[in-house]
């Protein structure tokens, strides 16, 4: 799966930055599963039906709709220029259910993401 485009964009009331991308492929159950590799998935039909919540704290957040080709990812401001590339990392990685992910690579990225990440927002 891969982001063609930021289709809208726009800095949030709470200091976030929000990016619509467009997907080559619509989302499905199976990548929000997939996302549990790095953060916190929630699905919540109240909602609508096959809504889904990626929550990567100090990172960013990603909402959508699965069978949809869109979704919506909020960046922390501090640190987005460090972690957007993993967002087009973990979805250019993702081949589809059932597909073998080798994940060792992502996560060695996110960990120097995140030692990167925490300098940055805690001067740890």
């Amino acid at each position: 799966m891969r982001i063609l485009r930021s289709v809208r964009h726009k800095v949030c009331a709470d200091g976030s930055f929000m990016k619509e991308f467009l997907l080559d492929s619509p989302v499905t159950d199976g990548f929000f599963a997939y996302l549990r590799n790095f953060g916190k998935v929630e699905s919540l039909p109240g909602v609508g039906e096959g809504f889904y919540k990626f929550e990567k704290p100090d990172w960013f957040s990603i909402k959508g709709f699965s069978r949809d080709t869109t979704v919506e990812v909020r960046f922390k401001k501090e640190v987005m220029d460090l972690t957007v590339d993993f967002v087009y990392l973990i979805f250019s990685t993702y081949r589809g259910e059932g597909e073998e992910i080798d994940l060792s690579v992502l996560k060695r990225r996110e960990e120097a993401i995140g030692e990167r990440v925490r300098k940055r927002l805690y001067g740890a």
